[in-house]
């Protein structure tokens, strides 16, 4: 089998109401979807994520200029040797924004093994250690015009009435905003619900103690990217201080990336995101090495149904850590917030249903992909 195309797909949708988040507005969904044909006829999908305010542009121009000139005619079974090629020729430019481009053609090249073979790839990646994830429920961003606290305790309540049984609150907003707003939710909700929290890096240590400390009679179960991903040092610092789990990774790219992560044990949850951290082939490497230092890890996922699809195949083979009769499950992030491709772009494949989310069992990523999506959201991008 060889490789005879590689097509990037920039999907964009500008949003009815915009919302916002630590770092700003998101006014639109965009993504970068990868598409590998072999000669064969065989055709596998991929997706490169794209963050709130991140142009999808990037990884498609990596791919497009990058990438495809280096596989074009080569055998998608060598996915080992393709991921180091790719990383190696752009090492002396590419830092994470080649990673995160990685990504998307690593997913594509493990889709195309899985549909040539019949299986979904966590069967060829080691296998289920669940056919079920429980998901949390993400979402709670800020809208124009909607006062927070009660839009905060409506949309918990309405995740809650759904089957969730953990959400997480976006902050990030000022310490005294967020624990006025993560107070008001945990009283509306009772002790019983899960609840994690995220600021996407707004704060510095101080910042982080003082929130976590006066957090400790909320029962948060882990606060997600508190400091800046750079900041290895002050994660350190704050880790130790209260019972709520610190946690960080969606910003961090390949074993190289982690490797001090892991080895200072620098957080309690690692989070690599599967369409950004490098795909499987460079996950299930992060992945063992968090396993030998005995970290746990709960991916990061925030895309298209493609990329939901994929992540549910990576997490389904994730040993608790550590192994024990009644372990914790890594969960599945479960994207609530407005998406206009995410669930029509796989025909409705994925869906929770009894407080679990299925494990898609079709080959490859375990869904089949709606192209009239694709060409709906499409813009050009070369011409």
């Amino acid at each position: 089998m060889k490789i005879t195309d590689i097509i990037t797909h920039v999907l964009r949708k500008p949003l009815d109401e915009p919302f916002a988040f630590s770092q700003g507005w998101v006014k639109n969904r965009s993504t970068m979807i990868v598409e590998i044909v072999t000669d064969e006829g065989i055709v596998g999908w991929g997706e490169s994520l794209c963050h709130g305010l991140q142009p999808p542009e990037i990884a498609a121009s990596f791919v497009e200029h990058c990438f495809k000139p280096r596989l074009l005619g080569r055998d998608p079974f060598d996915v080992e040797v393709l991921w180091e090629e790719m990383y190696n020729a752009t090492r002396p430019f590419g830092g994470g924004a080649a990673v995160n481009a990685i990504s998307g053609v690593d997913i594509a090249l493990w889709d195309v093994i899985g549909r040539a073979l019949n299986k979904p790839i966590s069967k060829l990646i080691g296998g289920n250690f669940r056919d079920e994830i429980t998901p949390y429920a993400t979402g709670f961003y800020r809208k124009e015009g909607k006062e927070y606290l009660q839009a905060g305790i409506e949309e918990a309540n309405e995740h809650l009435s759904n089957g969730f049984e953990a959400f997480k609150l976006k902050i990030g907003f000022g310490v005294e905003t967020d624990l006025e707003y993560i107070y008001t939710i945990r009283e509306a909700v009772g002790n019983e619900p899960k609840i994690m929290l995220d600021a996407n890096g707004a704060y510095n240590s101080s910042q982080a103690r003082r929130l976590l400390l006066e957090l400790e009679d909320a029962n948060i179960h882990f606060f997600e990217e508190p400091l800046a991903p750079e900041d290895i040092e002050g994660y350190k610092e704050i880790k130790n201080l209260t019972s709520t789990y610190v946690a960080t990774g969606e910003n961090l790219f390949g074993k190289i990336g982690y490797r001090h992560w892991i080895s200072q044990k620098a957080v309690d949850i690692l989070q690599p995101d599967l369409c950004s951290s490098g795909g499987f082939t460079e996950c299930k490497k992060i992945a063992a090495m968090a396993q030998a230092w005995n970290t746990m890890v709960i991916p990061h996922v925030w895309g298209s149904g493609i990329g939901l699809a994929a992540s549910m195949q990576y997490i389904a083979t994730l040993p608790p850590a550590p192994l024990s009769l009644n372990a914790d499950q890594p969960y599945l992030e479960y994207d609530q917030s407005d998406h206009p491709f995410r669930e029509d772009l796989i025909f409705h494949a994925i869906n929770m249903e009894n407080g679990k989310v299925a494990v898609p069992q079709k080959p490859g990523i375990g869904v089949d992909v709606n192209r009239e999506v694709i060409e709906e959201y499409k813009i050009e991008v070369f011409k």
